[in-house]
């Protein structure tokens, strides 16, 4: 399995893909990044599937397969990482809500 290594993701290549079903690799994460992106990404209606495994405990990659009923499958993922986002200010958001009633 060959990647075309450009940055902090790459598209797997030598396998048959199109926009509704690829393999993505991410270089430089591990399950932390991987089971929330996988798990934002199931809760998209347009995809079918989403999945994640750690190639080796040594790499420090992970490959992310995505398929779409009709969504190209990077729109899926910059949709996925936009929801992360948006999850994460929220929940700073709160926290600092408590912190300014805990000084009270």
């Amino acid at each position: 399995m060959d990647t075309e290594h450009v940055g902090k993701l790459s598209i797997v290549e030598g396998e048959e893909h199109d926009d509704l079903c690829t393999t993505l690799v991410l270089h430089g994460e591990d399950h932390t990044l991987g089971n929330v992106v996988r798990h934002m990404l199931i809760k998209n209606p347009a995809v079918e599937f989403a999945g994640y495994s750690v190639p080796h405990p040594s790499e420090n990659k992970i490959n992310l397969r995505i398929q779409t009923y009709s969504t190209p499958c990077l729109s899926a993922l910059y949709r996925a990482l936009d929801d992360i986002t948006d999850v994460c200010d929220h929940v700073l958001e709160q926290i600092g809500k408590a912190e300014v009633e805990d000084r009270r």
